[in-house]
């Protein structure tokens, strides 16, 4: 690294390849933070996320590597309680769902909206509750919970959810409605249950 004055060689010296940082968290060490932000930007050590929200580049042999998910809405929420995946994961169900979807769904307790951090764009929903990792039980009701958002023909994802209901675990499956269904949702599956399964 070049040789620097010492109050943005600090900055510098913090900074670890892959991390996200706030604003916040390098005005602890600088006494002029925007102005070394803005050197440190324009010299490829810090890439700008967001407002305040800032990546150190971790290089890889393809090139620059975007930040991890789970670190960038870590520091982001500044809270480690929340989901994230993409809506392309219901296509591992097996319910005839094939679109590749490029946002990223973020389920947490705080923050509500659309954020664009980088060229990436993030869909935070506040939720009362969700699981800590993905089950094909809860993406099951997932997807039916979303259903006018997937682009797939309704009626077949529907007639294809319930003739799927028989291979999963019945148990788990009617503790991930009870917990994540909308009550459109578990009234749907109260219906299949009963008619496949005699629940």
């Amino acid at each position: 690294m070049l040789t620097r004055p010492s109050a943005l060689g600090q900055v510098a010296k913090m900074l670890r390849a892959g991390k996200v940082y706030r604003r916040e968290d390098l005005a602890k060490v600088s006494n002029s933070v925007d102005r070394h932000l803005s050197e440190l930007v324009s010299g490829g050590e810090l890439k700008r996320l967001a407002q305040g929200l800032y990546y150190v580049p971790k290089k890889s042999v393809f090139g620059l590597l975007p930040p991890d998910d789970q670190e960038l809405v870590a520091v982001f929420l500044r809270d480690k309680d929340f989901l994230v995946f993409s809506p392309s994961s219901y296509n591992t169900l097996g319910l005839g769902t094939s679109q590749l979807y490029n946002k990223t769904l973020v389920y947490n307790h705080k923050r509500h909206g659309l954020f664009s951090f980088g060229n990436r764009q993030f869909d935070f929903r506040v939720k009362p509750r969700f699981p800590k990792k993905l089950t094909p039980e809860f993406l099951l009701v997932d997807a039916i919970n979303n259903l006018d958002e997937l682009a797939e023909d309704k009626n077949q994802v529907l007639q294809m959810a319930e003739r799927k209901l028989p291979s999963l675990d019945l148990a788990k499956l009617k503790r991930a409605v009870s917990l994540y269904g909308s009550v459109a949702t578990q009234k749907r599956f109260s219906r299949w249950l009963k008619a496949c399964c005699h629940v």
